[in-house]
């Protein structure tokens, strides 16, 4: 009974939301994409359809927070190092005290009151549920379910939405609106046996001249480990076979999307095998939004398997944490409980920032086209992983299996095209690009991996950091003149 009055009256705030008056001041465009090329238009979305509404407050002092990352991240920097407390960055990244006023006003004109929302801890996001016909009032826009005709998703996304001028200084992003990005695991390091077999030695070594002679002081590696890497192989290529990680200070996550579940017992299996001074340990399971972490053999993930084996297996008995992030629900919108239209991070960030002690270093192997993440979307998710980088943690992301074309699994199908209508040559750099991006390399000694393609790097939105400067810019000089001009972000 109690359940039920509870599902009636979030129905009566929902309908009562449409009945408040419009915000006065005329409405200016905010934002204005191209769709990504395979969605399509699917039809109108019900009117009562609920939607979680993320709107982004400014960040006057983000600079002030990134000089700090910098410094503590540097290990050259007499600050290296000292990293910030979650208090300390939520005061660097807080709105003005302006901003928080006049959007408190927009949305008590369309009767939404701040019981009604939630506020992040910093009060840089705001987030809402509201039904799609008031969320089209609010933002001067209409939304449409688009389907992809590769993989049949579909989504409730509008290309364009406007805002009260007198906002636009104060939101940076609302979102779901204008993005469409697909984020997938990146599983093209996996080689199953029946697939090493069909592939010989010399389709898995990259270009000869990129290899380069181990120091006489690295441990003996064995053969075996030009075809199979195991726990042993990494520990001799990286040269740490004698390293014992300690639990006491230490921590590592690893993220799981797309219902990848971690099996347990396909972990003691992996175990036995590979650290059998392991088995019996496990992870810590957390759940975020609803995500879920299947134990059907059946159902286990092989991103996740990969992940979650190698990345606890080498760093045992540092403790780990495997977090399941919900996502991809069958498109069937009801009137309070809303179809999962909310961007790939935004639940995990949300969680992962309001805890006061998250793991030192969280790996993710999930990503998709920088071009179909809009750019406000990109700086301020990215703005986020800065946040976890000044509090101390090192956030690794696959760099990509797609080289500089687009995400199409099938190599003669790739495009490398600009997605701003005017479908210009252009290299496709991966999101994120501004976290560590870790690519691939094959035997001993190592080559580049040329079997599939890591990232194409060179982000269109971001400048390249002050870090990369030498490296990268030695390697652009090394190219011949012009040969790839106009083609990316240098």
């Amino acid at each position: 009974m109690q359940a039920l009055c509870r599902r009636l009256l979030s129905v009566l705030f929902v309908a009562s939301l449409g009945l408040a008056a419009p915000s006065p001041g005329a409405h200016k465009v905010k934002e204005t994409v191209n769709p990504p090329r395979g969605w399509v238009k699917d039809g109108i979305p019900s009117s009562d359809h609920t939607i979680v509404l993320r709107i982004g407050l400014p960040q006057p002092n983000f600079s002030v927070l990134e000089n700090h990352l910098y410094e503590v991240s540097d290990p050259d920097h007499p600050r290296y190092g000292a990293h910030l407390s979650k208090e300390e960055v939520e005061s660097l990244i807080a709105p003005h005290p302006e901003s928080i006023n006049v959007v408190d006003e927009w949305l008590d004109a369309h009767g939404i009151t701040e019981d009604n929302f939630v506020r992040s801890p910093a009060k840089d996001w705001v987030t809402l549920t509201i039904p799609i016909h008031l969320a089209e009032k609010m933002l001067d826009t209409k939304y449409n379910v688009w389907k992809n005709a590769n993989t049949g998703e579909q989504i409730v996304r509008t290309t364009h939405y406007s805002l009260p001028e007198k906002l636009h200084e104060h939101i940076e992003v609302v979102q779901p609106t204008t993005m469409f990005a697909q984020f997938k695991a990146m599983r093209s390091t996996i080689s199953w046996p029946d697939e090493t077999e069909e592939i010989s030695v010399a389709q898995f070594k990259g270009p000869t001249t990129t290899t380069t002679k181990p120091p006489a002081s690295v441990v003996p590696v064995d053969a075996s480990c030009n075809t199979t890497i195991t726990l042993k192989c990494l520990q001799q290529l990286y040269n740490f076979v004698d390293y014992k990680p300690t639990a006491k200070g230490n921590s590592i996550g690893i993220t799981g999307y797309l219902e990848e579940f971690a099996n347990i017992q396909d972990l003691q299996s992996f175990y036995a095998d590979q650290r059998p001074e392991a088995l019996g340990s496990t992870f810590k399971f957390v759940s975020v939004k609803g995500g879920l972490n299947n134990q059907t053999l059946e159902e286990s993930g092989a991103e996740a398997a990969l992940d979650v084996q190698y990345a606890f297996g080498l760093a045992y008995p540092i403790p780990g944490t495997f977090y399941s992030t919900a996502g991809r629900p069958p498109f069937k919108p009801d009137l309070v409980t809303p179809d999962n239209t909310n961007e790939p991070y935004a639940n995990w960030l949300d969680y992962v920032l309001y805890h006061p002690n998250p793991p030192l270093s969280i790996s993710t192997s999930y990503g998709d086209d920088e071009q179909t993440v809009p750019e406000s979307y990109a700086r301020r998710t990215c703005a986020s992983f800065a946040q976890l980088g000044a509090r101390g943690v090192s956030l690794l992301f696959s760099s990509g299996d797609w080289g500089v074309g687009d995400n199409n699994p099938d190599p003669a199908t790739h495009e490398c095209y600009t997605n701003d209508g005017k479908n210009k040559a252009r290299f496709i750099p991966l999101f994120p690009a501004s976290v560590t991006s870790v690519g691939g390399t094959v035997h001993y000694p190592e080559e580049a991996v040329s079997r599939f393609f890591s990232g194409g790097g060179f982000s269109d939105y971001f400048p390249r950091p002050l870090y990369q400067q030498l490296a990268v810019g030695n390697y652009v000089n090394s190219l011949p003149k012009g040969i790839y001009k106009g083609l990316y972000n240098p």
